[in-house]
């Protein structure tokens, strides 16, 4: 008898993620909905993902473009309906593709029922949320700070007091430590589950476990460091794991993982621990910060890329923990931009990247746009700029003293809208995505769009056959991963092995071009995909500007 199949599940995925508001608006209200989600499915099925992950399309105030969640039961009327909600998954589903809905469990908007009912004196719900009196000093709880800037404390009413807020302060920290608090967000991913959903993604859920007496940081220290994986936050991942998605034998869940450590990730993702499925984590997507620093505009230098992914890719590994892989999401300008070049090379650019992250040891996350290369806008001001985050942060620069030129250039390089402007459907004014004006506005659709990559663009192509790739070759959805070479100052090089298949993937982060040694062994291996036409293989490849390949060859046991 043969052996059986290897069950590889979700890591033999490849994931879309879709900015519902960004994508598709067939009303002419300038906003995406369901219903352009909806029509553009063919499209979508035709990549050959497996499932979507949406950004939250919930009842909301859009203080943060939706992660302020004022009903987890009901669609945003601007959205779409629940009608509409069920047709999508239904139609999904007839071609193949999951569901992953964006639970945002940490906060809540304060015009959440809860948080209001709190507001009005009632004390069950005051206990929901992380209230505070002052310091002995008459001053704020604690010193720590916002995720987007100034502090992380608010005046609860008039009442003295003051409420959690990590993030924006329309945004109000929910208490995990309370039961009741737990077993409502049981509810909320039960409700979804009923409706046939089996896909989650938990925003920033590593900060869920905050202790129960909250304290300042010392002198120097980084407050984020007093909240960030708690001691609490394994044992609130697997209370939700048992009472909810872990029931579904077929669940896929990913955790956002804020600030957070390889240890404490292999622990939510190991499958011995039954919490999470994967993990995002962001150093990779720090190596542009100057001394770690966000709002910095400085070039990243390629070995600092490659060694953050390499000491990730070891470290999971080691403790059988799982990666979500990725450089483009909605709060992440666009990777051409950041680690290519998206004028001279923007072909080359985007498949490297991409080839990178297929086939690095995880399951690769596509965000709407990245399969046709889409780059950053080409914004001249801050009022072209929607969002809370960049707003405060050019105000906060300009209160460093920096002129309005230097602010804006540092927002520019960094700004979460710089991937939220609207999916480039077609090269008419508004892109082929709304009839009405647009919530933010497109810059470069003229040659980056779906119909012209689909009259004989090489990006799209590119995608749809690294996704196929996944599929067919085990060493690349569950294979080990070693580097090569890891010290060269340009190039990235690692191997995929599976049984008696090994793969040496190249990618040349830079737009010089680079002779480099190879394994003998894979001097007279097979092509299995490369982004310059017709690589000649040799002990020495003599590689092109952001060239990337792929060789195979079997292992001889």
């Amino acid at each position: 008898m043969g052996k059986p199949p290897t069950k590889v599940g979700f890591r033999e995925y490849a994931i879309y993620q879709i900015y519902p508001k960004s994508f598709r608006d067939t009303t002419g209200s300038g906003i995406g909905d369901l219903r352009g989600v909806i029509e553009k499915i063919p499209y979508i099925a035709s990549l050959g993902i497996d499932m979507i992950w949406f950004n939250p399309f919930f009842v909301s105030p859009q203080r943060d473009g939706g992660y302020d969640v004022a009903d987890y039961y009901n669609i945003d009327p601007a959205i779409g309906t629940m009608d509409d909600f069920d047709e999508l998954v239904r139609t999904l589903a007839d071609n193949g593709i999951g569901v992953m809905l964006d639970m945002v469990l940490n906060h809540t908007s304060t015009e959440h029922e809860w948080f209001q009912k709190a507001l009005a004196g009632d004390k069950k719900y005051q206990d929901f949320y992380i209230i505070r009196p002052p310091a002995a000093d008459g001053g704020l709880p604690t010193n720590w700070e916002s995720k987007f800037g100034g502090p992380a404390w608010a005046p609860f009413g008039d009442t003295g007091n003051y409420y959690l807020h990590l993030y924006d302060p329309t945004q109000a920290d929910l208490n995990w430590r309370n039961p009741e608090v737990r077993d409502e967000m049981v509810k909320i991913v039960n409700f979804w589950r009923a409706k046939g959903i089996h896909g989650f993604r938990f925003d920033v859920i590593n900060v869920i476990g905050k202790a129960a007496e909250l304290k300042s940081s010392a002198p120097g220290e980084d407050p984020r460091y007093m909240y960030t994986d708690g001691p609490d936050v394994n044992a609130y991942l697997q209370q939700l794991n048992a009472e909810s998605f872990g029931q579904d034998p077929d669940s896929v869940t990913v955790g956002e993982m804020s600030s957070t450590s390889i240890q404490n990730c292999v622990e939510y993702s190991n499958p011995d621990n039954h919490e999470l499925d994967m993990v995002f984590s962001f150093h990779h997507l720090k190596v542009d910060y100057l001394n770690g620093q966000k709002w910095s505009n400085v070039r990243f230098n390629p070995i600092d890329l490659k060694r953050t992914l390499n000491e990730w890719a070891l470290g999971m590994q080691e403790g059988n923990g799982w990666n979500a892989l990725f450089l483009n999401n909605h709060d992440q300008p666009r990777s051409v931009n950041r680690f290519g070049d998206p004028t001279t090379y923007r072909v080359e650019s985007a498949t490297m990247l991409a080839t990178m992250i297929h086939m690095l040891r995880g399951t690769p996350y596509i965000y709407m746009g990245e399969e046709i290369g889409m780059t950053d806008p080409e914004y001249h001001s801050i009022d072209d700029y929607v969002d809370v985050e960049a707003r405060n942060a050019y105000n906060a620069l300009i209160d460093q003293g920096l002129d309005a030129a230097e602010a804006f250039t540092i927002v520019r390089s960094k700004a979460r809208d710089n991937s939220r402007t609207p999916m480039q459907w077609d090269d008419s004014p508004n892109v082929g995505f709304t009839t009405g004006t647009p919530w933010l506005r497109p810059t470069n659709q003229e040659h980056i769009n779906v119909a012209a990559e689909e009259q004989g663009g090489k990006i799209l192509a590119y995608y749809k056959k690294l996704i196929r790739l996944r599929k067919q070759h085990l060493a690349i959805s569950i294979g080990e991963y070693q580097p090569y070479q890891l010290e060269h100052p340009q190039v990235y090089a690692f191997t995929r092995t599976h049984e008696d298949e090994k793969l040496l993937v190249i990618v040349n982060l830079s737009d010089k071009e680079i002779a480099y040694d190879i394994p003998a062994d894979f001097a007279t291996g097979e092509v299995l995909i490369a982004n310059y036409p017709n690589p000649t293989v040799a002990d020495t490849i003599q590689l092109h500007p952001y060239e990337a390949l792929t060789l195979k060859k079997e292992v001889v046991a």
